[in-house]
Protein backbone atom coordinates (compact mmCIF):
# COMPACT_ATOMS: atom_id res chain seq x y z
CA UNK A 1 0.00 0.00 0.00
CA UNK A 2 1.58 3.27 -0.81
CA UNK A 3 1.41 6.14 0.96
CA UNK A 4 -1.66 8.23 0.08
CA UNK A 5 -3.78 5.07 -1.99
CA UNK A 6 -4.21 1.65 -2.65
CA UNK A 7 -7.29 2.65 -4.72
CA UNK A 8 -8.81 5.85 -6.88
CA UNK A 9 -12.15 7.13 -5.62
CA UNK A 10 -13.48 5.92 -8.89
CA UNK A 11 -11.96 1.85 -8.81
CA UNK A 12 -14.07 0.46 -5.62
CA UNK A 13 -16.58 -1.98 -6.48
CA UNK A 14 -18.68 -4.85 -5.05
CA UNK A 15 -15.91 -7.01 -5.78
CA UNK A 16 -13.30 -5.02 -3.49
CA UNK A 17 -15.46 -5.67 -0.85
CA UNK A 18 -14.05 -6.52 2.99
CA UNK A 19 -11.18 -5.28 1.45
CA UNK A 20 -8.49 -2.76 3.89
CA UNK A 21 -8.00 0.24 1.82
CA UNK A 22 -6.17 3.90 1.45
CA UNK A 23 -7.69 6.37 0.21
CA UNK A 24 -6.90 10.22 -0.74
CA UNK A 25 -8.49 12.68 -2.09
CA UNK A 26 -10.86 16.52 -1.11
CA UNK A 27 -14.08 16.13 1.21
CA UNK A 28 -16.68 16.76 -1.71
CA UNK A 29 -19.53 16.44 1.00
CA UNK A 30 -20.25 15.96 4.62
CA UNK A 31 -23.53 14.46 5.96
CA UNK A 32 -24.22 14.54 9.41
CA UNK A 33 -27.26 11.58 10.10
CA UNK A 34 -27.34 11.88 13.72
CA UNK A 35 -23.97 10.36 14.86
CA UNK A 36 -23.15 8.59 11.74
CA UNK A 37 -20.92 10.97 8.99
CA UNK A 38 -21.52 10.24 5.75
CA UNK A 39 -18.48 11.97 3.10
CA UNK A 40 -17.99 12.00 -0.40
CA UNK A 41 -14.56 11.61 -1.07
CA UNK A 42 -13.40 12.84 -4.35
CA UNK A 43 -10.72 13.06 -6.39
CA UNK A 44 -9.84 12.68 -10.48
CA UNK A 45 -11.36 9.51 -10.92
CA UNK A 46 -14.26 10.02 -8.99
CA UNK A 47 -16.44 9.90 -5.96
CA UNK A 48 -15.93 7.07 -2.70
CA UNK A 49 -18.97 7.34 0.20
CA UNK A 50 -16.91 6.86 3.39
CA UNK A 51 -18.63 6.46 6.69
CA UNK A 52 -17.98 6.92 10.06
CA UNK A 53 -20.12 6.29 13.20
CA UNK A 54 -18.99 7.35 17.02
CA UNK A 55 -17.22 3.87 17.36
CA UNK A 56 -14.89 4.85 14.39
CA UNK A 57 -11.28 6.31 15.76
CA UNK A 58 -11.55 8.53 12.55
CA UNK A 59 -14.81 9.82 13.86
CA UNK A 60 -13.72 12.79 15.85
CA UNK A 61 -11.30 13.75 13.19
CA UNK A 62 -13.99 13.38 10.89
CA UNK A 63 -16.39 15.19 12.62
CA UNK A 64 -14.65 18.62 12.13
CA UNK A 65 -13.63 18.73 8.49
CA UNK A 66 -14.34 21.82 6.43
CA UNK A 67 -15.62 20.91 2.91
CA UNK A 68 -12.56 20.55 0.39
CA UNK A 69 -10.12 19.77 2.62
CA UNK A 70 -7.70 17.08 1.18
CA UNK A 71 -7.63 13.58 3.59
CA UNK A 72 -6.49 10.39 3.93
CA UNK A 73 -8.74 7.65 4.52
CA UNK A 74 -8.25 4.02 6.08
CA UNK A 75 -10.67 1.63 6.03
CA UNK A 76 -12.96 -1.60 5.28
CA UNK A 77 -14.88 -1.61 1.98
CA UNK A 78 -18.23 -2.17 2.74
CA UNK A 79 -21.51 -3.65 0.24
CA UNK A 80 -24.16 -1.11 0.71
CA UNK A 81 -28.17 -1.87 1.32
CA UNK A 82 -29.96 -3.01 -2.02
CA UNK A 83 -32.08 -0.13 -1.50
CA UNK A 84 -28.97 2.39 -0.53
CA UNK A 85 -26.83 1.46 -3.95
CA UNK A 86 -26.52 4.51 -5.99
CA UNK A 87 -26.45 3.67 -9.55
CA UNK A 88 -25.28 6.91 -10.71
CA UNK A 89 -21.72 6.20 -9.38
CA UNK A 90 -19.66 3.73 -10.59
CA UNK A 91 -18.88 3.29 -6.51
CA UNK A 92 -22.62 3.30 -5.73
CA UNK A 93 -22.63 -1.12 -4.75
CA UNK A 94 -20.22 -0.03 -1.97
CA UNK A 95 -18.83 2.31 1.18
CA UNK A 96 -16.03 2.52 3.12
CA UNK A 97 -16.04 2.35 6.85
CA UNK A 98 -12.86 4.51 8.19
CA UNK A 99 -10.54 3.74 10.71
CA UNK A 100 -8.30 6.24 10.39
CA UNK A 101 -7.83 9.41 8.92
CA UNK A 102 -4.85 12.19 8.55
CA UNK A 103 -5.22 15.64 7.02
CA UNK A 104 -2.71 16.43 4.04
CA UNK A 105 -4.38 19.56 2.81
CA UNK A 106 -6.44 21.89 5.07
CA UNK A 107 -9.02 24.38 3.66
CA UNK A 108 -10.33 27.71 4.54
CA UNK A 109 -13.66 28.54 3.85
CA UNK A 110 -14.35 28.80 0.14
CA UNK A 111 -15.02 31.63 -1.89
CA UNK A 112 -17.35 29.67 -4.13
CA UNK A 113 -19.34 26.11 -3.61
CA UNK A 114 -17.70 22.79 -5.69
CA UNK A 115 -20.32 20.71 -4.78
CA UNK A 116 -22.63 20.91 -7.36
CA UNK A 117 -23.38 23.25 -10.10
CA UNK A 118 -24.29 26.68 -9.29
CA UNK A 119 -24.11 29.78 -11.35
CA UNK A 120 -21.42 31.80 -9.90
CA UNK A 121 -20.24 35.66 -10.82
CA UNK A 122 -17.32 34.62 -13.55
CA UNK A 123 -15.30 37.41 -12.21
CA UNK A 124 -15.02 34.93 -8.83
CA UNK A 125 -14.99 31.87 -10.93
CA UNK A 126 -11.96 33.25 -12.83
CA UNK A 127 -10.15 34.56 -9.72
CA UNK A 128 -10.41 30.78 -8.06
CA UNK A 129 -10.36 29.08 -11.15
CA UNK A 130 -8.37 26.45 -9.20
CA UNK A 131 -11.56 25.81 -7.27
CA UNK A 132 -14.14 26.24 -10.20
CA UNK A 133 -12.02 23.31 -12.17
CA UNK A 134 -13.00 21.26 -9.13
CA UNK A 135 -16.88 21.85 -10.29
CA UNK A 136 -17.75 18.37 -12.24
CA UNK A 137 -19.12 19.94 -15.11
CA UNK A 138 -15.81 22.11 -15.75
CA UNK A 139 -13.37 19.19 -15.22
CA UNK A 140 -15.59 17.05 -17.45
CA UNK A 141 -15.02 19.91 -20.20
CA UNK A 142 -11.41 20.35 -19.76
CA UNK A 143 -10.74 15.83 -19.98
CA UNK A 144 -13.26 15.97 -23.19
CA UNK A 145 -10.84 18.71 -24.48
CA UNK A 146 -7.67 16.48 -23.96
CA UNK A 147 -9.25 14.01 -25.59
CA UNK A 148 -10.11 15.45 -28.32
CA UNK A 149 -6.51 16.47 -28.96
CA UNK A 150 -5.42 13.16 -28.46
CA UNK A 151 -7.88 11.96 -31.00
CA UNK A 152 -7.10 14.76 -33.17
CA UNK A 153 -3.41 13.67 -33.27
CA UNK A 154 -3.90 9.84 -33.77
CA UNK A 155 -6.54 10.97 -36.98
CA UNK A 156 -3.58 12.71 -38.19
CA UNK A 157 -0.67 10.57 -37.88
CA UNK A 158 -3.21 8.24 -39.77
CA UNK A 159 -3.16 10.00 -43.07
CA UNK A 160 0.06 10.31 -42.97
CA UNK A 161 1.11 13.82 -40.99
CA UNK A 162 3.99 14.77 -39.30
CA UNK A 163 4.00 16.90 -36.10
CA UNK A 164 6.43 19.61 -35.97
CA UNK A 165 7.06 22.99 -33.85
CA UNK A 166 7.58 26.18 -35.16
CA UNK A 167 8.40 29.50 -33.21
CA UNK A 168 6.52 31.35 -30.48
CA UNK A 169 8.98 34.57 -30.61
CA UNK A 170 9.36 35.54 -34.80
CA UNK A 171 8.47 39.20 -37.03
CA UNK A 172 5.19 40.77 -36.92
CA UNK A 173 3.04 39.81 -39.71
CA UNK A 174 -0.55 41.46 -41.28
CA UNK A 175 -2.88 38.40 -40.51
CA UNK A 176 -6.02 40.89 -40.28
CA UNK A 177 -5.76 41.28 -36.26
CA UNK A 178 -3.35 43.02 -33.52
CA UNK A 179 -0.01 41.36 -32.87
CA UNK A 180 1.48 41.03 -29.05
CA UNK A 181 4.79 42.65 -29.38
CA UNK A 182 7.51 41.52 -27.61
CA UNK A 183 10.75 43.89 -26.98
CA UNK A 184 13.88 42.72 -27.62
CA UNK A 185 16.33 43.74 -25.01
CA UNK A 186 19.91 42.80 -27.18
CA UNK A 187 18.21 44.83 -29.57
CA UNK A 188 16.77 47.55 -28.20
CA UNK A 189 14.04 49.54 -29.88
CA UNK A 190 12.99 46.36 -31.93
CA UNK A 191 10.07 43.87 -30.94
CA UNK A 192 9.11 40.50 -31.74
CA UNK A 193 5.76 39.27 -31.96
CA UNK A 194 3.74 36.63 -30.67
CA UNK A 195 2.54 34.57 -33.98
CA UNK A 196 -0.99 35.28 -34.63
CA UNK A 197 -0.90 31.58 -36.50
CA UNK A 198 2.23 29.58 -37.92
CA UNK A 199 1.26 30.44 -40.98
CA UNK A 200 4.52 31.65 -42.84
CA UNK A 201 6.46 28.93 -40.83
CA UNK A 202 4.19 26.23 -42.01
CA UNK A 203 4.78 27.30 -45.87
CA UNK A 204 8.47 27.48 -45.53
CA UNK A 205 7.89 23.86 -44.21
CA UNK A 206 6.43 22.88 -47.88
CA UNK A 207 9.29 24.87 -49.49
CA UNK A 208 11.70 22.50 -47.11
CA UNK A 209 10.24 19.48 -48.91
CA UNK A 210 8.08 17.96 -45.79
CA UNK A 211 4.95 17.07 -47.95
CA UNK A 212 2.39 16.83 -44.69
CA UNK A 213 2.50 19.41 -41.99
CA UNK A 214 0.65 19.18 -38.81
CA UNK A 215 0.93 21.25 -35.22
CA UNK A 216 -1.69 21.79 -32.15
CA UNK A 217 -0.73 25.30 -32.65
CA UNK A 218 -0.64 28.10 -29.74
CA UNK A 219 -1.95 31.72 -31.40
CA UNK A 220 -1.85 35.04 -30.04
CA UNK A 221 -4.24 37.66 -30.82
CA UNK A 222 -4.61 40.62 -29.56
CA UNK A 223 -8.41 40.53 -29.73
CA UNK A 224 -12.23 42.24 -28.67
CA UNK A 225 -13.47 39.20 -26.77
CA UNK A 226 -16.38 37.82 -27.57
CA UNK A 227 -18.40 34.40 -26.44
CA UNK A 228 -16.40 32.28 -28.77
CA UNK A 229 -13.16 33.66 -28.85
CA UNK A 230 -10.50 34.01 -26.28
CA UNK A 231 -8.88 37.79 -26.61
CA UNK A 232 -5.29 36.94 -25.63
CA UNK A 233 -4.23 33.13 -27.07
CA UNK A 234 -5.87 29.95 -28.61
CA UNK A 235 -5.06 26.86 -29.56
CA UNK A 236 -5.79 25.06 -33.25
CA UNK A 237 -5.17 22.31 -35.25
CA UNK A 238 -2.82 23.68 -37.90
CA UNK A 239 -1.86 21.57 -41.72
CA UNK A 240 -0.55 22.37 -44.25
CA UNK A 241 -0.02 20.00 -47.86
CA UNK A 242 2.42 20.23 -50.69
CA UNK A 243 1.37 19.56 -54.48
CA UNK A 244 -2.66 19.95 -53.60
CA UNK A 245 -5.62 21.49 -54.62
CA UNK A 246 -8.89 22.98 -52.86
CA UNK A 247 -10.62 19.72 -52.89
CA UNK A 248 -7.92 17.96 -51.90
CA UNK A 249 -7.54 19.72 -48.29
CA UNK A 250 -11.45 19.12 -48.06
CA UNK A 251 -10.81 15.55 -48.61
CA UNK A 252 -8.24 15.02 -46.30
CA UNK A 253 -9.85 16.95 -43.33
CA UNK A 254 -13.57 16.00 -43.73
CA UNK A 255 -13.01 12.52 -42.18
CA UNK A 256 -11.31 14.22 -39.17
CA UNK A 257 -13.45 16.52 -38.10
CA UNK A 258 -15.96 14.46 -38.70
CA UNK A 259 -15.09 11.70 -36.86
CA UNK A 260 -14.07 13.87 -34.15
CA UNK A 261 -18.01 14.95 -34.03
CA UNK A 262 -18.93 11.70 -34.22
CA UNK A 263 -16.72 9.93 -31.43
CA UNK A 264 -16.96 12.93 -28.89
CA UNK A 265 -21.13 14.29 -29.83
CA UNK A 266 -22.79 12.34 -27.03
CA UNK A 267 -24.56 10.81 -30.42
CA UNK A 268 -26.25 13.93 -31.95
CA UNK A 269 -26.39 12.98 -35.25
CA UNK A 270 -23.46 14.50 -37.82
CA UNK A 271 -24.72 15.44 -41.35
CA UNK A 272 -22.02 13.84 -43.97
CA UNK A 273 -22.68 15.74 -46.75
CA UNK A 274 -20.69 19.47 -46.50
CA UNK A 275 -22.12 21.93 -49.89
CA UNK A 276 -19.45 24.39 -51.12
CA UNK A 277 -21.66 27.42 -50.57
CA UNK A 278 -19.65 30.63 -52.53
CA UNK A 279 -19.66 33.60 -49.71
CA UNK A 280 -21.77 35.55 -51.90
CA UNK A 281 -24.61 33.51 -51.85
CA UNK A 282 -23.89 32.54 -48.32
CA UNK A 283 -24.12 36.36 -47.31
CA UNK A 284 -27.36 36.41 -49.32
CA UNK A 285 -28.99 33.53 -48.38
CA UNK A 286 -28.21 33.30 -44.54
CA UNK A 287 -26.60 37.19 -43.78
CA UNK A 288 -23.71 35.49 -42.71
CA UNK A 289 -20.32 33.52 -43.66
CA UNK A 290 -20.82 30.94 -40.73
CA UNK A 291 -24.39 29.83 -41.24
CA UNK A 292 -26.33 27.58 -38.92
CA UNK A 293 -27.67 25.00 -41.56
CA UNK A 294 -29.76 23.11 -38.52
CA UNK A 295 -32.16 26.30 -39.38
CA UNK A 296 -33.92 26.03 -43.14
CA UNK A 297 -35.17 29.60 -43.76
CA UNK A 298 -33.01 31.19 -46.40
CA UNK A 299 -33.55 34.50 -47.47
CA UNK A 300 -34.23 36.05 -51.06
CA UNK A 301 -33.79 39.38 -52.83
CA UNK A 302 -37.77 40.27 -53.31
CA UNK A 303 -36.68 44.07 -54.97
CA UNK A 304 -39.07 43.61 -57.82
CA UNK A 305 -42.37 43.70 -56.01
CA UNK A 306 -41.77 46.76 -54.94
CA UNK A 307 -39.81 48.83 -57.17
CA UNK A 308 -42.19 51.70 -58.24
CA UNK A 309 -44.75 50.03 -55.44
CA UNK A 310 -47.15 51.65 -53.46
CA UNK A 311 -44.78 50.86 -50.46
CA UNK A 312 -43.04 54.21 -50.67
CA UNK A 313 -40.21 53.89 -48.47
CA UNK A 314 -38.68 51.15 -50.29
CA UNK A 315 -39.89 52.37 -53.55
CA UNK A 316 -37.80 55.57 -53.17
CA UNK A 317 -34.58 53.34 -51.22
CA UNK A 318 -34.60 51.33 -54.33
CA UNK A 319 -33.98 54.48 -56.80
CA UNK A 320 -30.58 54.78 -54.90
CA UNK A 321 -27.83 52.63 -56.70
CA UNK A 322 -26.80 49.16 -54.63
CA UNK A 323 -30.09 49.06 -52.25
CA UNK A 324 -32.01 45.72 -52.53
CA UNK A 325 -34.83 44.54 -50.24
CA UNK A 326 -34.64 41.07 -49.11
CA UNK A 327 -37.19 38.53 -47.02
CA UNK A 328 -36.51 36.29 -44.19
CA UNK A 329 -39.57 34.17 -44.61
CA UNK A 330 -40.78 32.89 -41.16
CA UNK A 331 -42.90 29.80 -41.36
CA UNK A 332 -45.77 29.53 -38.84
CA UNK A 333 -45.10 32.96 -37.46
CA UNK A 334 -48.21 34.79 -38.94
CA UNK A 335 -49.57 36.34 -36.01
CA UNK A 336 -49.24 40.17 -35.33
CA UNK A 337 -47.66 39.41 -31.68
CA UNK A 338 -44.47 37.65 -33.58
CA UNK A 339 -44.61 40.14 -35.94
CA UNK A 340 -44.26 43.04 -33.06
CA UNK A 341 -41.54 40.96 -31.60
CA UNK A 342 -39.19 40.68 -34.43
CA UNK A 343 -40.04 44.46 -35.22
CA UNK A 344 -38.98 44.82 -31.27
CA UNK A 345 -35.75 42.39 -32.08
CA UNK A 346 -34.78 44.60 -34.94
CA UNK A 347 -34.80 47.81 -33.17
CA UNK A 348 -33.14 46.50 -30.01
CA UNK A 349 -30.62 45.77 -33.48
CA UNK A 350 -29.95 48.78 -34.62
CA UNK A 351 -32.56 48.89 -37.06
CA UNK A 352 -35.30 51.27 -36.75
CA UNK A 353 -37.71 48.18 -37.43
CA UNK A 354 -38.35 45.28 -39.68
CA UNK A 355 -41.71 45.64 -41.90
CA UNK A 356 -43.85 42.37 -42.40
CA UNK A 357 -46.42 40.58 -44.33
CA UNK A 358 -48.92 38.09 -42.73
CA UNK A 359 -51.19 35.57 -44.25
CA UNK A 360 -54.40 34.65 -42.42
CA UNK A 361 -57.67 33.18 -43.29
CA UNK A 362 -60.36 35.67 -44.28
CA UNK A 363 -64.11 35.68 -43.75
CA UNK A 364 -64.57 33.94 -46.99
CA UNK A 365 -62.62 31.65 -45.92
CA UNK A 366 -59.53 32.50 -48.44
CA UNK A 367 -56.16 33.61 -47.59
CA UNK A 368 -55.42 37.26 -46.83
CA UNK A 369 -51.87 39.52 -46.59
CA UNK A 370 -52.24 41.51 -43.33
CA UNK A 371 -50.18 44.43 -42.21
CA UNK A 372 -49.32 47.69 -42.91
CA UNK A 373 -47.44 46.83 -46.05
CA UNK A 374 -50.13 44.73 -47.60
CA UNK A 375 -52.06 47.34 -47.49
CA UNK A 376 -49.66 49.27 -49.45
CA UNK A 377 -48.80 47.21 -51.79
CA UNK A 378 -52.10 45.83 -52.41
CA UNK A 379 -53.09 42.09 -53.43
CA UNK A 380 -51.27 41.28 -56.56
CA UNK A 381 -47.37 41.98 -55.50
CA UNK A 382 -48.12 40.44 -51.79
CA UNK A 383 -49.55 37.57 -53.77
CA UNK A 384 -46.49 37.30 -55.51
CA UNK A 385 -44.11 37.52 -52.88
CA UNK A 386 -45.47 34.61 -51.21
CA UNK A 387 -45.82 32.44 -54.12
CA UNK A 388 -41.83 33.25 -53.98
CA UNK A 389 -41.24 32.55 -51.08
CA UNK A 390 -43.52 29.33 -50.86
CA UNK A 391 -45.46 30.56 -48.31
CA UNK A 392 -49.00 29.71 -46.68
CA UNK A 393 -51.97 30.88 -44.21
CA UNK A 394 -50.11 31.24 -40.98
CA UNK A 395 -46.85 31.96 -41.98
CA UNK A 396 -45.04 36.00 -41.94
CA UNK A 397 -42.60 37.28 -43.91
CA UNK A 398 -39.82 40.32 -42.63
CA UNK A 399 -38.33 42.75 -45.10
CA UNK A 400 -34.79 44.48 -44.79
CA UNK A 401 -33.78 46.88 -46.98
CA UNK A 402 -30.80 49.43 -47.95
CA UNK A 403 -27.43 48.70 -49.27
CA UNK A 404 -26.54 45.02 -48.19
CA UNK A 405 -23.53 45.43 -45.99
CA UNK A 406 -25.55 47.98 -43.71
CA UNK A 407 -28.54 45.42 -42.58
CA UNK A 408 -26.67 41.56 -43.96
CA UNK A 409 -25.40 40.96 -40.27
CA UNK A 410 -28.28 41.98 -38.76
CA UNK A 411 -30.32 39.94 -41.10
CA UNK A 412 -28.47 37.06 -40.40
CA UNK A 413 -29.63 37.34 -36.78
CA UNK A 414 -32.97 37.86 -37.27
CA UNK A 415 -33.02 34.93 -39.36
CA UNK A 416 -31.50 32.86 -36.18
CA UNK A 417 -33.42 34.22 -33.94
CA UNK A 418 -36.87 33.34 -36.00
CA UNK A 419 -35.48 29.71 -36.44
CA UNK A 420 -34.76 29.46 -32.73
CA UNK A 421 -38.01 31.15 -31.72
CA UNK A 422 -40.48 29.26 -34.09
CA UNK A 423 -38.77 26.03 -33.29
CA UNK A 424 -37.78 25.35 -36.77
CA UNK A 425 -33.92 25.03 -36.01
CA UNK A 426 -32.87 21.20 -34.84
CA UNK A 427 -30.63 21.94 -32.90
CA UNK A 428 -29.53 18.14 -32.16
CA UNK A 429 -27.48 17.82 -34.50
CA UNK A 430 -24.15 18.75 -36.31
CA UNK A 431 -24.43 20.85 -39.99
CA UNK A 432 -21.59 21.39 -41.94
CA UNK A 433 -20.43 23.90 -44.76
CA UNK A 434 -17.98 25.10 -46.75
CA UNK A 435 -18.04 28.30 -47.96
CA UNK A 436 -15.83 29.37 -50.87
CA UNK A 437 -14.95 31.54 -53.51
CA UNK A 438 -13.99 34.62 -50.69
CA UNK A 439 -12.95 37.66 -52.20
CA UNK A 440 -9.38 38.51 -52.06
CA UNK A 441 -9.96 42.32 -51.19
CA UNK A 442 -12.70 44.38 -49.29
CA UNK A 443 -12.55 48.34 -49.18
CA UNK A 444 -12.26 50.07 -45.62
CA UNK A 445 -14.07 52.32 -43.99
CA UNK A 446 -11.65 55.34 -45.21
CA UNK A 447 -11.79 53.55 -48.99
CA UNK A 448 -8.76 52.01 -48.91
CA UNK A 449 -8.18 48.60 -50.73
CA UNK A 450 -7.25 45.66 -48.11
CA UNK A 451 -6.95 41.66 -47.75
CA UNK A 452 -10.24 40.68 -46.74
CA UNK A 453 -8.84 37.22 -45.36
CA UNK A 454 -5.50 35.61 -45.86
CA UNK A 455 -2.83 37.35 -47.90
CA UNK A 456 -0.82 34.37 -48.12
CA UNK A 457 -3.81 33.10 -50.49
CA UNK A 458 -3.68 32.56 -54.46
CA UNK A 459 -5.91 34.80 -56.36
CA UNK A 460 -8.16 32.34 -58.84
CA UNK A 461 -6.74 33.22 -61.99
CA UNK A 462 -3.14 33.97 -60.82
CA UNK A 463 -1.49 37.29 -62.18
CA UNK A 464 -4.05 37.73 -64.69
CA UNK A 465 -6.63 38.56 -62.49
CA UNK A 466 -4.80 40.54 -60.80
CA UNK A 467 -5.04 43.27 -63.74
CA UNK A 468 -8.88 44.11 -63.31
CA UNK A 469 -10.73 45.43 -60.25
CA UNK A 470 -9.53 44.38 -56.93
CA UNK A 471 -12.95 44.09 -55.15
CA UNK A 472 -14.20 41.60 -58.06
CA UNK A 473 -11.18 39.31 -57.47
CA UNK A 474 -12.11 35.90 -55.53
CA UNK A 475 -9.55 34.13 -53.81
CA UNK A 476 -8.81 30.21 -53.29
CA UNK A 477 -9.79 30.71 -49.69
CA UNK A 478 -12.44 28.43 -47.72
CA UNK A 479 -14.10 28.54 -44.34
CA UNK A 480 -16.23 25.58 -42.45
CA UNK A 481 -19.15 26.35 -40.99
CA UNK A 482 -20.76 24.25 -38.36
CA UNK A 483 -23.99 24.78 -36.60
CA UNK A 484 -22.92 29.02 -37.26
CA UNK A 485 -19.58 29.21 -36.06
CA UNK A 486 -16.61 28.88 -38.23
CA UNK A 487 -14.46 25.99 -37.15
CA UNK A 488 -11.63 26.41 -39.79
CA UNK A 489 -10.29 28.43 -41.88
CA UNK A 490 -7.66 28.04 -44.92
CA UNK A 491 -6.43 28.62 -48.33
CA UNK A 492 -4.33 27.09 -51.05
CA UNK A 493 -1.60 29.48 -51.30
CA UNK A 494 0.60 32.23 -52.99
CA UNK A 495 3.50 30.57 -53.99
CA UNK A 496 4.83 32.45 -56.91
CA UNK A 497 6.72 35.97 -55.49
CA UNK A 498 5.99 37.87 -58.97
CA UNK A 499 2.11 37.25 -57.69
CA UNK A 500 2.52 37.81 -54.24
CA UNK A 501 4.73 41.06 -55.84
CA UNK A 502 1.39 42.08 -57.40
CA UNK A 503 -1.28 40.83 -54.35
CA UNK A 504 0.26 43.28 -51.93
CA UNK A 505 0.92 46.00 -54.37
CA UNK A 506 -2.86 46.17 -54.60
CA UNK A 507 -3.23 46.02 -50.76
CA UNK A 508 -0.92 48.80 -50.94
CA UNK A 509 2.22 46.92 -49.67
CA UNK A 510 5.33 48.35 -51.86
CA UNK A 511 7.88 46.32 -53.34
CA UNK A 512 10.45 47.20 -50.92
CA UNK A 513 7.81 46.90 -47.82
CA UNK A 514 7.03 43.38 -49.30
CA UNK A 515 10.72 42.23 -49.15
CA UNK A 516 11.54 43.61 -45.47
CA UNK A 517 8.47 42.36 -43.98
CA UNK A 518 7.94 38.71 -45.63
CA UNK A 519 11.80 38.69 -46.42
CA UNK A 520 12.03 35.19 -45.99
CA UNK A 521 9.31 33.93 -47.79
CA UNK A 522 10.37 35.79 -50.67
CA UNK A 523 13.41 34.78 -50.53
CA UNK A 524 12.36 30.66 -50.15
CA UNK A 525 9.84 31.16 -52.85
CA UNK A 526 12.57 32.01 -55.28
CA UNK A 527 14.26 28.88 -54.68
CA UNK A 528 11.40 26.18 -55.99
CA UNK A 529 8.28 26.65 -53.79
CA UNK A 530 5.62 23.68 -54.49
CA UNK A 531 2.41 24.40 -54.68
CA UNK A 532 0.67 24.20 -51.71
CA UNK A 533 -2.27 25.02 -49.16
CA UNK A 534 -4.07 23.68 -45.66
CA UNK A 535 -6.25 25.11 -43.11
CA UNK A 536 -6.47 25.44 -39.43
CA UNK A 537 -9.44 24.24 -37.28
CA UNK A 538 -9.77 26.30 -33.48
CA UNK A 539 -9.90 23.51 -31.00
CA UNK A 540 -11.55 25.55 -28.14
CA UNK A 541 -14.25 26.44 -30.61
CA UNK A 542 -14.80 22.43 -31.58
CA UNK A 543 -14.43 21.58 -28.21
CA UNK A 544 -17.35 24.10 -27.44
CA UNK A 545 -19.50 23.00 -29.46
CA UNK A 546 -19.13 18.92 -28.86
CA UNK A 547 -19.02 20.20 -24.85
CA UNK A 548 -23.06 21.92 -26.03
CA UNK A 549 -21.35 25.20 -23.99
CA UNK A 550 -22.17 29.07 -25.23
CA UNK A 551 -18.93 30.20 -23.74
CA UNK A 552 -15.72 29.52 -25.01
CA UNK A 553 -14.09 30.08 -21.31
CA UNK A 554 -15.75 27.05 -20.24
CA UNK A 555 -13.46 24.68 -22.33
CA UNK A 556 -10.26 26.54 -21.38
CA UNK A 557 -8.40 25.65 -18.32
CA UNK A 558 -7.48 29.37 -17.42
CA UNK A 559 -8.70 31.82 -19.80
CA UNK A 560 -8.81 35.40 -19.10
CA UNK A 561 -11.84 37.69 -18.73
CA UNK A 562 -13.64 39.84 -20.65
CA UNK A 563 -11.48 42.57 -20.19
CA UNK A 564 -8.50 40.18 -21.31
CA UNK A 565 -7.34 40.08 -17.86
CA UNK A 566 -6.05 36.83 -15.86
CA UNK A 567 -7.89 37.52 -12.27
CA UNK A 568 -6.08 34.61 -10.89
CA UNK A 569 -2.11 35.24 -12.03
CA UNK A 570 -2.41 38.98 -11.86
CA UNK A 571 -1.73 39.39 -15.66
CA UNK A 572 -1.58 41.95 -17.24
CA UNK A 573 0.79 43.39 -14.68
CA UNK A 574 2.97 46.52 -14.36
CA UNK A 575 6.80 45.97 -14.90
CA UNK A 576 9.71 47.10 -12.18
CA UNK A 577 11.63 50.26 -13.23
CA UNK A 578 14.69 47.90 -13.37
CA UNK A 579 12.58 45.99 -16.04
CA UNK A 580 11.95 49.11 -17.95
CA UNK A 581 15.55 49.92 -17.89
CA UNK A 582 17.27 46.69 -19.00
CA UNK A 583 14.57 46.79 -22.10
CA UNK A 584 15.21 51.35 -22.39
CA UNK A 585 11.35 51.35 -22.12
CA UNK A 586 9.19 53.64 -20.71
CA UNK A 587 5.20 54.13 -20.18
CA UNK A 588 3.24 57.52 -21.37
CA UNK A 589 0.95 58.69 -18.85
CA UNK A 590 -2.71 57.41 -19.24
CA UNK A 591 -4.99 59.60 -20.99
Amino acid sequence: MSAYRSHTCGQLTAANAGETIRLSGWVHRVRDHGGVLFIDLRDHYGITQVIADSDSPAFADLEKLRAETVIRIDGRVKLRDASLINPKLPTGEIEVYATATEILGPSDDLPLPVFGDQDYPEETRLAYRFLDLRRDSLHQNIMLRSKVIRSIRNRMWDQGFTEFQTPIITASSPEGARDFLVPSRLHPGKFYALPQAPQQFKQLIMVAGFDKYFQIAPCFRDEDPRADRSPTDFYQLDLEMSFVEQEDIFATIQPVIQGLFEEFGGGRPVDANWPRIPYAESMLKYGSDKPDLRNPIEMQVVSEHFRGSGFGIFAKLLEQDGTEVRAIPAPKGGSRKFADRMNAYAQGQGLPGMGYIFWRKAEDGSTEAAGPIAKALGHEPTEAIRLQLGLAEGDAVFFVAGKPETFEAVAGRARNEIGRALELTDENQFKFAWIVDFPMYEKSDEGKIDFSHNPFSMPQGGLEALAGDPLQIKGYQYDLACNGYELISGAIRNHRPDIMFKAFELAGYGHDEVEKRFGGMVKAFRYGAPPHGGCAAGIDRIVMLLADEQNIREVIMFPMNQRAEDLMMGAPSEPTNEQMRELRLRTLPKD
